[in-house]
């Protein structure tokens, strides 16, 4: 049965679109106006507040917590100092990605592990050996994230703290609304940004205490259309778009490994033993079979193709998430897995699989589009899939 999340009272009364998605179970607002481009503007040049409580959520203590997860993930967590975060893949026996997501240390021996599909049995599976305890927090904690380049100021009066110098992908405790919160920054919009983990019970409270906060500051909900965009522009991964979890992968060609998904910089080959290594070592010293990638669609490409029927380039409205080939001369060399325009930007853009002899960056290929019910080849150059990557992501005032 689809649920709301802890926000549902609010975002129900802001939806005005009715536009709803499933999500883990939940159903979260697609778009909150008649369309999203408002809201995506408020990612990229005010602030947002997105609803990010479906993600599954892994509450792991005990004496053996750092080893077990370890273990399990491609990180080493044994360099992951108290109140920092990490983002990773796990993998099974072959190497091959499961998920991924994101590890924050909270406290001694404590620590979340954050997931986009439901992970419980993998970790309990692992866990025999181990002095820990492993509990699924996902209905308890809510969870919101505000993005966007006046996120900190929205922050700094909702908590009546200063965030300047919290680090990229570190935490800190604070309280809105006489609630205690956990602030961290991070966020899958590839901007300035944050998420506020608190108890469901008290999440009306805090929608409310940022909206107040936020109003001199543009604080806009927005929704998935909006999110799916910026996620694009930053070049983020999103399992069963991007990549099939291993767990539901059927056939050799649908199993992806962290290298293969850009992710070669998110394994620690020499940390010790961990689920997956062997495979991964090998395949460090074999090399790929595929790389993962950004297109850029060439304007003057995308003009003829619609050209030639008479017609401007038709332009998407929303992100896509479907499969097209991409071919190098008459040969399909890869598939490009969701794109948009970026309106930022002002390009169209696709995250895209290579086979790593054609995945240098500067290599001309081209992407199948259809142009009124026919299918055309634009010609499209092969970049870095992070499109949108600013400063103040990372930095401190």
């Amino acid at each position: 049965m689809l649920t709301g999340t802890p926000f549902h009272s609010r975002t129900s009364a802001l939806c005005q679109a009715q536009n709803w998605r499933r999500w883990a179970g939940h159903i979260v607002a697609s778009s909150y106006e008649l369309t999203h481009d408002w809201e995506y503007f408020a990612i990229r040049s005010r602030a947002a507040l997105i609803d990010v409580s479906p993600l599954f959520k892994y509450l792991v203590r005990g004496p053996d917590a750092r080893r077990f997860l370890n273990r399990v993930v491609t990180r080493d967590v044994e360099k992951c100092a108290e109140h920092q975060v990490l983002y990773t893949p796990w993998c099974n026996d072959d190497g091959k990605v499961i998920d991924d997501g994101t590890l924050s240390h909270l406290g001694p021996d404590t620590y979340r592990l954050t997931a986009a599909e439901p992970n419980l049995r993998w970790l309990l599976d692992n866990a025999p050996g181990f002095d820990v305890a492993i509990d699924d927090v996902t209905d308890t904690t809510a969870a919101l994230a505000v993005q966007g380049p006046r996120s900190r100021d929205v922050l700094a009066r909702v908590t009546g703290t200063s965030l300047d110098q919290l680090k990229f992908y570190y935490l800190t405790s604070a309280e809105i609304d006489g609630h205690p919160v956990t602030i961290s920054r991070t966020g899958y919009t590839g901007d300035l940004g944050y998420e506020i983990w608190i108890d469901s019970e008290h999440a009306g409270a805090l929608w409310d205490a940022l909206v107040r906060a936020g109003s001199d500051y543009g604080l806009t909900p927005a929704g998935m259309l909006a999110l799916d965009m910026a996620r694009i522009e930053a070049g983020l991964l999103l399992i069963d778009v991007d990549y099939i979890s291993a767990q539901k992968a059927l056939i050799d060609l649908q199993f992806s490994s962290p290298f293969e998904l850009g992710l070669g910089w998110a394994v620690r080959i020499d940390k010790g033993d961990f689920v997956g290594r062997r495979a991964l070592e090998r395949e460090k010293q074999t090399g790929s079979a595929w790389q993962f990638r950004g297109l850029e669609i060439q304007w003057d490409s995308l003009e003829q193709a619609y050209g030639e029927v008479g017609l401007p380039p038709q332009l998407p409205a929303t992100a896509w998430r479907t499969s097209a080939p991409i071919y190098r001369g008459d040969a399909q060399v890869g598939y490009a897995t969701s794109g948009c325009w970026s309106p930022i930007l002002k390009k169209y853009i696709a995250l895209a699989h290579l086979q790593s002899k054609h995945a240098a960056i500067g290599t001309r290929v081209t992407m199948e589009v259809t142009v009124e019910h026919q299918r055309r080849h634009a010609e499209a150059m092969v970049v870095q899939p992070r499109f949108f990557n600013p400063e103040r992501k990372r930095s401190c005032p």
